[in-house]
């Protein structure tokens, strides 16, 4: 359970920095903020394996970017569900999507299988 929490704050961190960085994404509290984070983890959980499944020819042509446009629509829809969360516009959802990718994969670089904060060292 408490792997669960870090991951989720961890996901929220990444969702607020994006929404820092990028124009086109508003986020109106901290409440909105765990709420947008929450459903988008069920929205990636349950609806994001089939879009990958329904999409796997254009996204091997396109080498798995295509990937990007999917994370851009579960951002989209979880802006239109969470009251507080607002993406204006495709692109910004895109870029948001590009970012928010980048952030979770250095904030998860720091995050142990157990959930517990620590840096990763490699012994050589």
């Amino acid at each position: 359970m408490r792997g669960f929490v870090i991951r989720w704050l961890v996901s929220a961190i990444a969702l607020a920095v994006t929404a820092w960085i990028i124009k086109g994404i508003e986020i109106h509290g901290i409440f909105s903020l765990l709420i947008a984070t929450l459903v988008l983890g069920i929205l990636n959980a349950i609806i994001r394996p089939i879009l990958l499944i329904l999409t796997l020819p254009l996204n091997f042509l396109t080498l798995g970017l295509f990937t990007f446009v999917i994370n851009a629509i579960m951002l989209l829809i979880t802006a239109s569900v969470v009251e507080g969360f607002e993406i204006h516009g495709f692109w910004a959802a895109f870029i948001g999507a590009i970012f928010m990718s980048i952030i979770s994969t250095i904030l998860n670089y720091f995050i142990s299988d157990r959930g517990k904060f620590e840096i990763m060292i490699i012994k050589k």
